[in-house]
């Protein structure tokens, strides 16, 4: 947790534009500090839809941002079920307006999965700014 943070303020400046992050990555986590539903964590995990769209929601109500990028996902090498290997991420932004989630699936390299996971977050949130 925490490499798109890392990839934003490593740029010289990133204060003007970026608040901060929560990196949720126990369930107890993303039900204490972001009030995710332990409901739906125990109906469809921790790595699904639901979860990581309230997940953007809270982080952005919480910073009180224009966006917020939410991420779950099974990085590897462990961890995987056959309904959600190894490599599924599942990806939220948020906007005033609206959060859209968009469901990945890399592959069992790690760091790998980290980067790609990194680089899909911002592509959506390009893709947010410029619509």
């Amino acid at each position: 947790g925490g490499y798109i943070s890392h990839l934003i303020t490593s740029v010289s400046g990133s204060s003007k534009y970026y608040k901060g992050s929560v990196i949720a990555y126990s369930n107890s986590i993303k039900t204490s500090v972001l009030k995710v539903s332990k409901e739906d964590i125990n109906i469809y995990g921790a790595v699904s839809e639901q979860v990581v769209t309230q997940m953007a929601q809270k982080v952005r109500n919480i910073f009180k941002t224009d966006f917020s990028i939410a991420v779950s996902g099974i990085a590897g090498p462990d961890g995987g079920t056959s309904d959600k290997p190894v490599g599924t991420v599942w990806i939220a932004i948020a906007s005033k307006n609206n959060v859209i989630a968009k469901k990945f699936q890399f592959g069992n390299d790690r760091i790998r999965n980290i980067i790609r996971a990194s680089v899909s977050a911002f592509d959506m949130l390009r893709k947010q700014l410029i619509s």
